[in-house]
């Protein structure tokens, strides 16, 4: 063992202070700037995935929409945001942070106005596509800004922030659109984003820097994953959502659009193999632990954008509610994420991954069973319990899922995860928008008939009804025997998402621990 250091002149040499690691500086006021620029736009995307679910009954009667067209006012959007979410990250390095946000938020404004404007299902269908496509890049771009321009110290902070927005937007959406419906106009619901969205630009020219574009990354494009992705979501989700009405293959459009959407897939995968960077890394859902993640994800998506769908539709449909009153109730569920958010970065930290994600899913599957035995006669305070443990569930999963998908994979790779994360939550919003006009038609249909054939007409309680009834009973009958029929219909769809996520919930073995302590990891 050495002894003590000594100087030239033999006497002991100082003992050096051992370095410290350097504090990181916490972030300035322009860098909480760009964290609230980057959730504002993100709460103004989430927002507006939902913000005509409440209000749908009306815009359907003013544009002359069916039910079932209508859900392509909510799908439209899905579909167009799954696609650019995928392609933020290549956008960002070729446009600029600064430049693709301002873009995108321009564009969603005014895409925005063309739908407040609109005067028919076309035009706002062009419309919603057009707000997809420019919102989607708001999302991921938010948690670029958190993990770019926060110490890692606090990036909790900005992390609930950006979580905060995520869950709160699907359910804010459908109160702000129902009380902008019943006092203003339901137009109102979109021209609310003009002043949101010049609040925005202005945070972004003040707060964050502007960068170089890098056009030459254009040459380097998957350009086959991009209109892969594009014709094969696409036709996807117009096959799920017409092909009821267009008796499926008996229709030329349905097969016309099942062969675009095989093209699409099969141009998806040659750039798998062709190109350098593929637009999405699907080689990422080979990982047990992120291929698990992404199949959760899924569903867990499936039921809260079913959910804030279905609920105001049974609610305006059979429980009589106006739009600001089935809003109310979809709200509910966000009670537990506003008081769950400032307390999920401890729960992140210090409980088990698996426990976590296991008791969300439970909680999830048993909200959408407690709504199974709804009835005619059910209104929104038979939903209170549900939503409730909805909004609960909710946080357990999707924080806790979204930290396990970015860790899944090496730090080079996260952004790609967090992309084909948040496509595939959207994925399944949009498969259970579409899904839900299929089992509406094809279940009212089927509970309509057995009810009629259960109705004997040489029953001595059917003729006592008719006698009782006089004139008009057999309208009178026919439109009993339709609630009922939507009623179980409903009651069915929440069935389905209960059995959806108990499927998936033994996925939660996949899961690894995430480390003890860690600072919560972050992704674009």
């Amino acid at each position: 063992m050495s002894g003590p250091a000594v100087t030239a002149e033999g006497a002991p040499a100082p003992l050096q202070p051992r370095p410290q690691p350097t504090a990181e500086k916490p972030a300035d006021a322009a860098a909480w700037l760009a964290v609230a620029a980057g959730t504002l736009g993100a709460l103004m995307a989430t927002l507006d995935v939902s913000i005509v679910n409440s209000s749908l009954p009306t815009i359907q009667g003013e544009i002359g929409a069916s039910g079932t067209e209508g859900t392509w006012i909510a799908t439209a959007y899905l579909v167009a945001e799954i696609i650019i979410i995928t392609l933020s990250g290549w956008l960002e390095r070729l446009l600029g942070l600064r430049t693709l946000l301002l873009v995108a938020s321009a564009l969603f404004t005014l895409f925005s106005m063309m739908c407040g404007f609109s005067t028919t299902l076309t035009m706002m269908i062009i419309g919603r596509v057009g707000q997809g496509f420019t919102g989607g890049a708001l999302i991921p771009t938010a948690m670029t800004i958190v993990a770019t321009r926060l110490p890692r110290a606090q990036q909790p902070i900005g992390n609930a922030l950006f979580g905060a927005t995520a869950l709160l937007g699907p359910v804010v959406g459908p109160v702000l659109g129902g009380w902008l419906t019943e006092n203003v106009s339901w137009h109102y619901a979109f021209f609310l984003n003009l002043p949101v969205g010049i609040a925005l630009a202005t945070l972004l020219l003040v707060a964050i820097p502007h960068q170089k574009a890098n056009l030459g990354l254009i040459r380097e494009a998957d350009w086959l994953g991009i209109l892969g992705l594009a014709l094969g979501l696409g036709g996807l989700t117009v096959v799920l959502e017409e092909g009821e009405r267009e008796q499926w293959f008996s229709s030329d459009l349905i097969v016309m659009l099942t062969g675009v959407s095989i093209f699409g897939l099969a141009l998806l995968a040659a750039g798998q193999v062709f190109a350098r960077k593929p637009v999405i890394k699907l080689k990422l859902l080979l990982d047990r632990q992120f291929g698990s993640v992404v199949a959760m994800v899924t569903v867990v998506g499936m039921v809260i954008y079913g959910t804030s769908y279905v609920i105001p539709q049974f609610l305006s449909s059979i429980a009589g509610y106006n739009s600001l009153q089935s809003g109310q109730v979809v709200m509910l569920s966000g009670i537990p994420v506003m008081l769950m958010m400032p307390v999920t970065p401890w729960l992140i930290r210090n409980v088990d991954i698996r426990a976590s994600v296991c008791f969300g899913l439970s909680v999830l599957a048993l909200s959408a069973w407690l709504e199974t035995d709804i009835t005619p006669l059910s209104d929104g305070k038979d939903f209170v319990d549900s939503q409730l443990l909805r909004g609960m569930g909710t946080v357990f999963c999707m924080m806790f899922l979204n930290q396990a998908a970015i860790r899944s994979v090496p730090r080079e790779e996260a952004g790609d995860a967090s992309g084909l994360y948040n496509a595939a939550r959207n994925l399944g919003g949009s498969f259970a928008l579409a899904g839900i006009a299929v089992i509406q038609d094809q279940r009212l249909w089927l509970h309509a008939r057995r009810m009629e054939e259960s109705l004997n007409a040489n029953s001595l309680a059917v003729q006592d009804y008719v006698r009782a009834q006089g004139a008009g009973v057999l309208r009178s009958i026919e439109a009993n025997i339709q609630i009922q029929a939507l009623a179980m219909t409903y009651a069915d769809m929440f069935w389905m998402m209960s059995v959806g996520i108990m499927f998936v919930i033994p996925l939660v073995l996949f899961l690894r621990p995430l480390p003890k302590n860690a600072p919560l990891a972050t992704g674009h």
